[in-house]
């Protein structure tokens, strides 16, 4: 049996996209077990996907080198006897731990000249491997291999999930629901603005819809505006929820409009209709993967420019796409 450790990215919306990953190496070797080496965060993510046996959490924060920590981690790993790992980012210390684990095949983009610690590394054709999906899934496969297809991401949610998180928030399902994501923690140019999704909001709720607002504790300033600019009439959960309720949250929702961020990618893998807004980013890149998403961009000259910030201080790829332009992609 294929005992493989993949270790894992560090954002959540690839972190949803990497289950791609897990369901090809399913769909190609049924008996293999796939274990995870990943963020704290992200177990609440894990967890929703079945393809999953066992996950290890990364005893480092992002970007910390901790020589020592990946040391002793990889060495205890050496008991469970891994036959492949499949390094999904591109630094050089992610490399580390499987080495020190000394799991034979050791499988990976180059990245950061990672000659030695990885010996089944790949060099990425970002020509042809266009999306991030396609590379993540491209590992699972030999180097002289055609992509085959892929599956899209499908987190798993049940009836007793969701009856929790109904009966800790006293949530009443009897209008359709709108999430809004208003957040993107990567930077302010793949935000549209509080008005718009304010304005949005009060179209809903006066076509008799509830409006939930879902984010992370970073994003509640801006939760917070988009609430007061609807007269308090949402729901805001922002900063009220761990990663894992807000997925149920989500898989309650009707329809999702959201900025390029990583809950756009959880509710296009809980199968939810999604309206996704794109500036600074590419959708050719990381799209939401699902069949029946809306993409919208204005395909300005200047974008994407994959800033954090807009570096012309206006944003008009974002704030020109007005709420009149999503009120009529919204469906139950």
């Amino acid at each position: 049996m294929q005992k493989i450790l993949i270790i894992a990215p560090s954002w959540v919306g690839d972190m949803v996209m990497a289950q791609s990953l897990f369901i090809a190496l399913k769909n190609n070797q049924p008996d293999c077990q796939i274990d995870v080496l990943a963020p704290l965060w992200s177990l609440g993510l894990l967890v929703r996907m079945p393809e999953i046996t066992k996950t290890f959490v990364m005893p480092l924060t992002h970007g910390e080198f901790g020589l020592k920590a990946r040391f002793l981690l990889g060495r205890k790993l050496r008991a469970e006897k891994y036959t492949q790992t499949i390094v999904l980012p591109n630094s050089w210390k992610s490399a580390l731990i499987p080495f020190f684990a000394n799991i034979p095949k050791r499988t990976g983009f180059l990245g950061e000249a990672r000659f030695g610690l990885l010996n089944d590394a790949r060099k990425l054709d970002k020509s042809v491997l266009t999306m991030t999906v396609q590379r993540f899934v491209a590992l699972g496969f030999e180097a002289n291999e055609n992509l085959p297809y892929y599956s899209f991401p499908a987190l798993n949610v049940t009836a007793f999930q969701q009856k929790n998180v109904i009966e800790k928030f006293h949530l009443r399902l009897s209008k359709p629901i709108l999430v809004l994501c208003a957040g993107a923690e990567f930077g302010s140019a793949k935000r549209w603005s509080e008005t718009h999704f304010a304005e949005l909001a009060q179209h809903q709720l006066a076509e008799g819809w509830q409006v939930w607002l879902i984010g992370s504790e970073k994003d509640k300033p801006i939760t917070e505006e988009i609430h007061k600019l609807t007269g308090w009439k949402c729901q805001n959960f922002a900063g009220k929820t761990d990663l894992t309720e807000a997925i149920d949250l989500l898989s309650l929702a009707n329809t999702v409009v959201s900025n390029d961020s990583g809950l756009m990618h959880v509710a296009a893998a809980l199968n939810k209709k999604v309206i996704a807004l794109y500036g600074s980013s590419d959708p050719k890149f990381t799209p939401p993967l699902h069949s029946d998403a809306e993409i919208v961009t204005l395909n300005l000259p200047c974008s994407p420019c994959f800033k954090r910030d807009c570096p012309l201080g206006h944003r008009q790829c974002l704030t020109d796409i007005s709420p009149q332009q999503i009120m009529p992609l919204i469906k139950i």
